[in-house]
């Protein structure tokens, strides 16, 4: 399928469901086809399992869901061996974690043990139990909400585990219309359960071929790499964007051109992506790291960096 159009089909097929939401899914769809993950921050309510789910029921793919819990294992993610007496041997049962989507809900009330066991999925596609490595199938998106407002009987994501995460977002509040066409649109049915697919793990594989392809102009390289070394220098943050946080944004750039139909990235695709691929990399000093302060720190750092100006085509 021509990538504009499988782009399309598939906002389109989740706004049969979600209202309000366009630039949230254009955000997703980004991490998608970057070959990243995804972290979805929100208070209850907002519809980000929903989302998740939507995106999972318009991709014909396989596709996992993990309610996290205090009791969950790491085998409960990942598989285990186990001893079949009929065959006299140990057989090796899948965990979840063996899919192309995978939606891991309310992520932090898991115990670090359990949350670090989606590392290695998520940092190098494989997955290693009893010393065995087993490749995962591409594509392989991570799909992990949680809820920022509670506490109680949560385990906050260490920093390694947000770094994995391409990007953090926040679902969008809707306005007064957009409540109300939410209310009608789910007073006689449901219609995340009659959701077909519309694309394929092959369209998927291919729409993360065509962003790499996606040229970026050296000056905006220049730019881009500003961003990132301005936030290592700035007041108050104890530990700036990473190199890999440079790498991250680099493909998170040329996805989003993508998605908005360029062939070649300009400024506006960096400033739309930068707060949530480099607002949750940064340790801001006596702090465990506040989400509205790590964004305003990158929303500064972009008002304070010279944004260039050229052809962006050559």
């Amino acid at each position: 399928m021509e990538a504009s159009k499988c782009i399309a089909a598939v906002k389109e097929n989740i706004g049969r469901v979600m209202i309000g939401s366009a630039s949230v899914i254009d955000l997703l769809l980004t991490a998608m086809i970057a070959d990243g993950h995804v972290l979805i921050e929100d208070v209850p309510g907002m519809g980000k399992t929903v989302l998740a789910k939507s995106l999972a029921k318009s991709v014909s793919a396989r596709f996992s869901r993990i309610q996290f819990t205090p009791d969950l294992l790491p085998s409960d993610v990942t598989g285990l061996n186990y001893f079949n007496q009929k065959e006299n041997e140990f057989i090796f049962s899948p965990g979840p974690a063996f899919c192309n989507i995978l939606l891991a809900d309310e992520i932090n009330r898991a115990t670090p043990r359990t949350q670090s066991s989606l590392l290695e999925c998520m940092g190098e596609r494989q997955i290693t139990v009893d010393g065995e490595t087993m490749q995962l199938e591409a594509p392989f998106f991570v799909i992990a909400t949680q809820n920022p407002i509670e506490t109680l009987g949560t385990y906050p994501l260490p920093e390694a585990q947000l770094d994995r995460f391409l990007m953090r977002i926040s679902m969008e509040a809707p306005d007064k219309e957009q409540e109300k066409a939410i209310l009608l649109r789910f007073m006689r049915d449901e219609p995340l359960e009659t959701l077909g697919s519309v694309c394929t793990g092959a369209d998927i594989l291919e729409l993360q071929r065509l962003a790499r392809e996606i040229y970026v102009h050296p000056v905006l390289l220049d730019y881009l790499v500003s961003l990132t070394q301005a936030t290592r220098d700035w007041p108050n943050v104890e530990m700036g964007v990473s190199p890999r946080g440079s790498l991250a944004l680099l493909r998170a750039v040329r996805a989003f051109a993508l998605v908005r139909g360029g062939a070649y990235v300009v400024p506006e695709d960096i400033k739309a992506v930068a707060v949530p691929v480099l607002a949750h990399r940064i340790q801001l000093s006596g702090s465990a790291g506040l989400v509205a302060a790590q964004k305003q720190v990158i929303a500064d750092v972009l008002a304070s960096v010279p944004l260039p100006t050229e052809d962006w085509s050559k």
